[in-house]
């Protein structure tokens, strides 16, 4: 099982160094935060699709999805809210994974994010390529919690945590960018913890 520990590098041995500008330490408590009602999903019934700008539209079922290649990551997260909390291990698989089957197309530049919520969240395609982002359904060790996503959620852990959509059911490839949920409501399009991309406006 691959793990990918930290897409910064190297775990750092002192703290203030992992953390990024304008965060703390939230230690080991971990906190619930949504713009949505937390639905209940039925795992028999979820599907992950990979579709838009890609050469073979693909849906995977709970078993399909857990019958692929899994892979862990292990370090840190970050939230627009200022905190941070660290040493998470997620287990899933791979976005690198889904869009090895669905095949990009050239033109394909974005992707948005859709929860089964009705929930979106855009992203740059290369933020989610190259060992950087995850669809989960364990945190370390255990399912991952309704309140965090549960069963499954898009892991983008070099971005600010909104980025990492709950509920996630499609991954919809595009050749423009446009905005999702939150930046739509003056958040920042990217979402860099690193260069402190909060909202609309910032670097």
């Amino acid at each position: 099982m691959p793990v990918t520990r930290g897409f910064l590098g190297k775990r750092r041995a002192s703290r203030p160094d992992r953390l990024p500008p304008g965060q703390y330490d939230t230690g080991s408590s971990w906190p619930t935060l949504t713009a949505e009602a937390t639905p209940d999903l039925d795992v028999e019934r979820w599907q992950m699709t990979v579709d838009g700008l890609v050469e073979q539209p693909h849906s995977w079922s709970w078993r399909e999805a857990h019958a692929l290649p899994s892979s862990t990551y292990f370090g840190d997260i970050h939230c627009v809210t200022t905190w941070s909390k660290f040493d998470m291990t997620f287990t899933g698989v791979s976005v690198d994974t889904l869009l090895e089957v669905a095949r990009p197309k050239p033109e394909a530049r974005f992707v948005m994010a859709h929860s089964t919520t009705g929930y979106t969240t855009n992203l740059p395609l290369e933020d989610l390529t190259g060992g950087k982002a995850w669809v989960v359904w364990e945190v370390d060790g255990k399912p991952l919690p309704r309140g965090h996503g549960g069963p499954v959620r898009l892991l983008v852990p070099h971005l600010y945590f909104w980025k990492s959509a709950k509920w996630v059911t499609r991954l919809e490839l595009m050749e423009r960018d446009r905005p999702g949920f939150w930046e739509q409501n003056g958040y920042h399009d990217r979402g860099d913890p690193w260069l402190e991309q909060r909202y609309q406006g910032d670097p």
